[in-house]
């Protein structure tokens, strides 16, 4: 196997010849993670995990959730996901066993916390980061919330508004400085949509823990910004893909328009990541992870349901092609 792509219609197994088999029929898969020699699937009935390099799979716990993001860490064994209902779990044992952690619920405001679509749906625990020098210290993105974050593991809570925008999407953290955040965000807020103008949507960086928040996004179109990954080698760049809106999508009258950037100094500017066939792409994207075997590239899924490799030098290379709208992706090396 080439990469596991988590699709709307279930999980794919991708081998060298882009031959791609369905190993997992659970709805729209939206996370992947790999903890202790076993990978783990954030699906829309729980989570899921594999003992054999993702050729077969079981549940594995958080049942009656949707999980929309895993993540592994800081120490061996740990597994933290968050889910709609917004939800926060943690597991000690690479995600066989599951606590909830209770006082997520009763944050401040939590009772507000909704996707203001119609019909309204629960807000959605949907961007994690645990501090990996100091694992009291835990950041939750709630779609739509706002930051809602811990220093002592979860006996008090706040809650943050980047930018004052509650629509947080994901979120990680600068891997030589763990203060150093970085929050992509849309226009949903608790009461309808925000208006369509700069500031209103985009990247946010915090320097310190999410204390404070400064707008990185200026002069950057599309802004409606929501799949983020940060390469964990130097120079440590950020990579977000972004559209007009949240509902950009191949079929419109123009395609998607959509883009990929990329900054190397922490925000203060971005450049394309796309060629000239994706300036602006007609599809949609939505899962993105670094490359692994490249420095400063990322792998990237559409919502036409191809997955693509892209070079730090903006090559784009296809790695796979008529799966389901690709939203996770988990590279085997």
């Amino acid at each position: 196997m080439k990469l596991l792509a988590g699709t709307t219609k279930g999980l794919f197994a991708v081998d060298d010849a882009r031959e791609a088999v369905v190993v997992l029929a659970a709805g729209t898969v939206r996370d992947l993670k790999a903890s202790g020699g076993r990978l783990l699937a954030g699906a829309e009935t729980g989570l899921f995990a594999s003992e054999d390099g993702g050729r077969t799979w079981h549940a594995s716990g958080v049942e009656g959730r949707t999980v929309w993001q895993i993540f592994t860490g800081p120490h061996a064994r740990d597994v933290y996901v968050g889910t709609q209902p917004a939800g926060l779990f943690h597991s000690k044992d690479d995600g066989r066993t599951w606590q909830e952690i209770d006082s997520f619920a009763h944050a401040p405001d939590a009772e507000r916390w909704c996707v203001p679509v119609k019909p309204r749906q629960p807000g959605r625990a949907r961007a994690l980061v645990v501090d990996r020098a100091d694992p009291q210290r835990i950041w939750v993105g709630v779609e739509v919330g706002g930051v809602v974050s811990t220093k002592d593991a979860g006996v008090t809570w706040r809650v943050d508004l980047p930018g004052n925008n509650p629509d947080i999407h994901m979120m990680v953290a600068h891997p030589a400085e763990p203060s150093v955040l970085f929050a992509s965000t849309g226009y949903g807020r608790i009461d309808g949509v925000a208006e369509h103008i700069e500031g209103n949507a985009g990247m946010f960086r915090s320097d310190d823990a999410g204390a404070s928040w400064v707008y990185a996004w200026r002069g950057v179109t599309p802004r409606y910004a929501r799949p983020l990954c940060i390469d964990p080698r130097p120079p440590y760049g950020v990579t977000v893909a972004s559209a007009p809106t949240a509902f950009s999508h191949y079929k419109d009258e123009g395609g998607a328009q959509a883009m990929l950037s990329r900054s190397d100094d922490r925000g203060a500017t971005w450049r394309s990541l796309c060629d000239d066939a994706h300036s602006p792409s007609a599809a949609n994207f939505h899962g993105l992870v670094p490359d692994p075997t490249s420095p400063g590239g990322v792998i990237v899924g559409t919502d036409t349901g191809e997955v693509w490799r892209v070079g730090d030098d903006r090559r784009w290379t296809r790695l796979a092609s008529g799966l389901p709208s690709v939203m996770s992706i988990w590279p085997l090396v």
